[in-house]
């Protein structure tokens, strides 16, 4: 009898409901149908020019300023040029040729015509510069035909722009005018039948919002966070009981899928990692041999002699039998070898304190964490002076961490170049290689709050600081995480 109760009152609810549809459908249709036929004629020509302003508006306002300082670069040979910008250009013209195939007025026509045709004159132009007999006359090419046509295809755009939004805008008053009459129409009926309605509606209310709003509730946890597989809402109907007892059942299916997420992401973050750590510096190897080859010539057997066994003991420290963890003693031998032979190579140049208390020796640290700050510090900071530069490599106990600075005092960082170094390291991008991969590294073994941390003045130096758990070493934990 109760089972019946249920399906008496579930097929008395879908009644209603298709009472109610009906008694608002049949005196509206026909006031809905003309308002379709004048909407959809509008809404054509409307969303039409918007897709045109929102294509045109993908047009980087930049660009002239892009293209300008690119081909400044390439003809003048700098050291910043990543060649001649045909990419930025090609897409100018792609976009152009998007437009023009929907669009309709006469003036948009022209200007973006102009652009398209003015993208495949500055590619010309481009290329013909490559054939400039001196600088000078490249120089000349780029004053007399880049400059000009940036600015020519950046103002033919902008008139592009200008001339759609004000047929937008003239559009829109039409649609606006006619929508008047129309809604008029649409309220007079509406007044009649919402007093009907909302009293049929208010019996409904009661046993569909009530369920609804804890189905709500629930998902507001999800967002929270809460994944956790729940007891589901109880509902009358039996459509929304269906709804919360599969949401239920897929929030339980989710979490296990996260779970397994994670832990599918950090294997990769780990694969990853060790390949990273693979790669670090080649550059260095072909250097430091360069170095020897140099010394030998030069009959410096001694200074040769030297470099090599410091090259040996890096490699040697690098493989550390194949342990990803290692003792904080291990790692002072690692980077002293490594600034060893970098001061064999800067003579002069440059100088080192390395200053990590015995008490501290027995500790972990991973791997290659101080070789990668040393790096940084001579290729961005002592290079980059003509006055000797001075690297000092310190560790100090603070309770049950252990904090690692590595401070220079090279050519340091302005504001900007500091922000980008930390996004860059926190963000991962392709900025600041060794000291991103040395920060992830950090926290996929010991969590976020670890990683790296760097301050910097421009012309007195900087600082980049690690912080790491004290943990003992041990033969048998070494290759573990420690997270």
């Amino acid at each position: 009898m109760r089972i019946n109760d249920v399906i008496r009152k579930k097929s008395t609810t879908s009644n209603m409901l298709r009472k109610l549809i009906a008694v608002t459908l049949v005196p509206m249709s026909i006031v809905v149908a003309v308002l379709i036929g004048i909407l959809c004629w509008y809404s054509i020509q409307y969303r039409t020019i918007l897709q045109n302003v929102t294509a045109a508006s993908a047009f980087s306002q930049n660009f002239k300023n892009d293209v300008d300082l690119k081909m400044f670069y390439y003809v003048s040979e700098s050291a910043y040029s990543e060649g001649k910008p045909m990419d930025e250009v090609e897409q100018a013209r792609e976009l152009a040729n998007t437009l023009l195939s929907h669009t309709t007025q006469k003036k948009s026509i022209e200007a973006i015509e102009s652009v398209r045709d003015l993208c495949v004159t500055l590619e010309q132009r481009m290329d013909e510069i490559d054939d400039a007999g001196s600088y000078d006359e490249g120089m000349t090419q780029l004053e007399n035909n880049i400059y000009i046509l940036t600015e020519l295809i950046q103002s033919y755009m902008y008139d592009y722009l200008y001339y759609e939004s004000a047929h937008l805008s003239q559009l829109q008053t039409e649609i606006t005018e006619q929508l008047q009459y129309v809604i008029l129409a649409i309220v007079g009926g509406f007044l009649i039948l919402v007093f009907g309605i909302a009293i049929y509606a208010a019996h409904l209310t009661d046993r569909i919002t009530s369920p609804l709003t804890k189905l709500t509730e629930r998902v507001k946890d999800i967002q929270r966070g809460d994944f956790e597989q729940h007891i589901p809402v109880e509902a009358k109907a039996v459509e929304i009981q269906t709804l919360s007892d599969g949401f239920e059942e897929m929030v339980g299916q989710l979490n296990s899928l996260i779970q397994e997420n994670k832990k599918a992401e950090r294997r990769k973050r780990h694969a990853e990692l060790e390949l990273l750590q693979a790669q670090i510096n080649p550059h260095f190897l072909y250097n430091t041999l360069d170095t020897i080859i140099w010394l030998i010539e030069a009959d410096k057997k001694e200074e040769s002699i030297e470099m090599v066994s410091a090259l040996s003991d890096f490699f040697r420290f690098c493989l550390s039998r194949g342990k990803d963890i290692i003792t904080l003693e291990e790692e002072q031998k690692h980077v002293l070898s490594y600034l060893s032979i970098q001061k064999i190579r800067y003579q002069d140049r440059m100088d080192y304190d390395v200053d990590i208390p015995k008490s501290l020796y027995g500790y972990s640290i991973p791997k290659l964490t101080l070789q990668p700050l040393v790096e940084n510090s001579i290729y961005h900071g002592i290079k980059l002076q003509r006055e000797k530069g001075v690297i000092r490599v310190n560790a100090v106990d603070i309770g049950d961490k252990i904090e690692l600075t590595v401070r220079d005092n090279g050519a340091g960082m302005s504001e900007e170049r500091l922000e980008e170094m930390r996004n860059a390291i926190e963000n991962g991008e392709k900025v600041g290689f060794g000291l991103r991969t040395v920060h992830q590294r950090m926290q996929l073994l010991f969590g976020d709050e670890y990683g790296l941390k760097i301050s910097s003045s421009e012309g007195v130096g900087t600082t980049i600081t690690a912080v790491i758990p004290k943990v003992e070493s041990s033969e048998k934990g070494d290759n573990k995480c420690l997270g």
